[in-house]
């Protein structure tokens, strides 16, 4: 089936959902969800969203610095003013949209302050920032005419001058996109979506990891769908392992719990009851998430351990009750009241801070797409991402890549020559173990070789057992019916190899980065300015 839409967003989070509403106005937008509408990594985000607002005591410059320290000078400076500058908007326009953000008794936001923020900055509700924006945008997107959801369909391939026989390569100029063909999972057949604008808003790829805070849609499908199409991607070897992922042996996706409770007052505590955080870094707890989840790590090596404890029993009860409803009643149903006792933690993969590599508008290296949020690669994070840096880009690039994408709609038109999906191939019962079982070999082969601490020797495995799984699934795609299944294998060995390739490519320690086989450069703000 051919389907035609001047917008083609592909993904459901803010950042999709956010550009969806504003440019609906001008066109149709199709709005494809690989699952729900709240299976997005918006949903799960529970810290908040940074954005300067008391400017009694805070400014622009200091966010910017902030960001800066925390991606180890490599963030472009550029994008940073960016977010920074347009953050106060964009958080209006949440408002307007629904959402309900924590104020204190005299009407001011009630902020919180998470780790490498020298100020109070983050917008919040309650223990579920994401929650509350996540099904502010769903109402919004439900109630306009001109947006289509198509929930439980997949994106395969997007449309290039490939696929009318035109050889592309790495140095081909002027890629375009002209829509992707997407799997309807109801009826098992590949529709044709061709489109106008092109919008990659998938996410992150966090689920190629045995321990991940995402939810397991997260495989990268954006990425390894703009890679394969001969796109740019860049800074794959930046994953953010979250310090405090609650550890709860089988749970897959972990719980997070959030980097506010170290801002609220939270200790990190070995097995044995003991800070150690005055080893490692002089913020302590505050200290940016790269530094903290190393130190936690090192923890676990040398003391033989699979956790640590976070420790907010010291707090008043009844205020660690009202922040945090969800983290206290998720423990409690596991036995653990955090009033009263420790919090078992330990990190897990989180949040990556490269992808495809975006302009100050949000359009990618193919000419006609755009991709925005945790899926691309603006520059704001450098080496690491700041805490709650995440939302607030994710919408103001969907607000410059709207706008953007509405000056430039009438000089494009539907290419009508592009031919449907061979849909050729079988798959049976016995078939399907080959791909989970695949799936399971590429998260033991990244935990184990590509995760917090990472060396030459490591890296090199894990390329050489990832080319094994490549090499098979490419041969068992070509010829089975296409599925999800295979289609999140293929793209999570591909995400998998562009981090391991990137990461063998960066030769130093930095940022989130880090290898036994170089020390650890840190660039200097004086550094950064010559």
């Amino acid at each position: 089936m051919i389907r035609k839409f001047d917008f083609l967003v592909i993904g459901s989070g803010i950042a999709g959902m956010s550009f969806a509403l504003k440019v609906a106005h001008k066109g149709s937008v199709a709005l494809i969800c690989k699952a729900g509408l709240e299976e997005a990594n918006t949903y799960f985000a529970q810290g908040g969203i940074a954005s300067v607002t008391n400017l009694k005591v805070d400014n622009f410059e200091k966010h910017i610095h902030d960001t800066m320290v925390a991606g180890d000078w490599i963030s472009d400076r550029a994008a940073v003013e960016k977010v920074v500058r347009n953050a106060p908007a964009q958080i209006e326009q949440l408002i307007q949209w629904g959402v309900n953000f924590d104020k204190k008794e005299d009407g001011e936001f009630d902020l919180h302050r998470e780790g490498g923020h020298s100020e109070f900055r983050i917008l919040h509700h309650k223990d579920n920032t994401g929650a509350e924006i996540q099904t502010s945008l769903i109402e919004e997107v439900k109630r306009h005419p001109n947006i289509t959801v198509f929930t439980n369909f997949y994106a395969v391939e997007i449309i290039t001058q490939h696929h009318l026989g035109i050889i592309v390569t790495r140095h081909t100029p002027g890629i375009k996109c002209y829509g992707a063909y997407v799997l309807n999972e109801a009826t098992g057949e590949v529709d044709t979506f061709l489109s106008k604008v092109t919008v990659m808003a998938t996410g992150g790829c966090e689920a190629v990891y045995r321990h991940t805070t995402n939810p397991l849609v997260a495989t990268g499908d954006g990425i390894a769908m703009v890679y394969r199409a001969k796109g740019i991607v860049k800074d794959m070897e930046f994953i953010q392992f979250h310090p405090t992922a609650l550890y709860h042996p089988g749970d897959r996706p972990s719980f997070l719990i959030t980097e506010a409770m170290r801002g609220y007052g939270g200790v990190l505590r070995n097995l044995a009851g003991e800070e150690f955080m005055q080893k490692y870094d002089p913020r302590l707890s505050l200290a940016p998430r790269d530094i903290v989840a190393r130190a936690i790590d090192s923890e676990m090596k040398q003391r033989g351990e699979d956790h640590v404890f976070l420790d907010v029993t010291h707090k008043d009860p009844e205020e660690t009750k009202k922040h945090f409803p969800n983290i206290y009643k998720k423990c409690l149903s596991l036995g653990i009241d955090i009033t009263k006792d420790y919090i078992p933690v330990a990190p897990a993969a989180h949040y990556l801070c490269g992808g495809i590599k975006v302009d100050l508008d949000g359009q990618s290296s193919i000419k006609r797409l755009y991709a925005l949020g945790e899926c691309s690669c603006t520059g704001l994070h450098g080496g690491n991402r700041l805490a709650s840096n995440s939302l607030i880009e994710a919408i103001v690039y969907a607000d410059s890549a709207a706008r953007h994408a509405l000056s430039v709609l009438d000089r494009y038109d539907f290419n009508e020559d592009i031919p449907e999906w061979n849909a050729e191939g079988t798959m049976n019962n016995e078939e399907r173990i080959l791909i989970t079982q695949s799936m399971k070999e590429v998260n033991q082969i990244m935990e184990a070789y590509v995760g917090i601490v990472r060396s030459n020797l490591r890296l090199v495995r894990a390329w050489n057992r990832l080319d094994i799984l490549y090499e098979e699934t490419e041969r068992l795609f070509k010829r089975v019916k296409a599925s999800r299944e295979i289609c999140e294998l293929r793209n999570m060995i591909n995400v998998g190899y562009l981090i391991t390739r990137q990461a063998m490519e960066r030769k130093e320690s930095r940022g989130l980065h880090y290898t036994i086989d170089y020390p650890h450069a840190k660039r200097t703000e004086e550094e950064q300015a010559l």
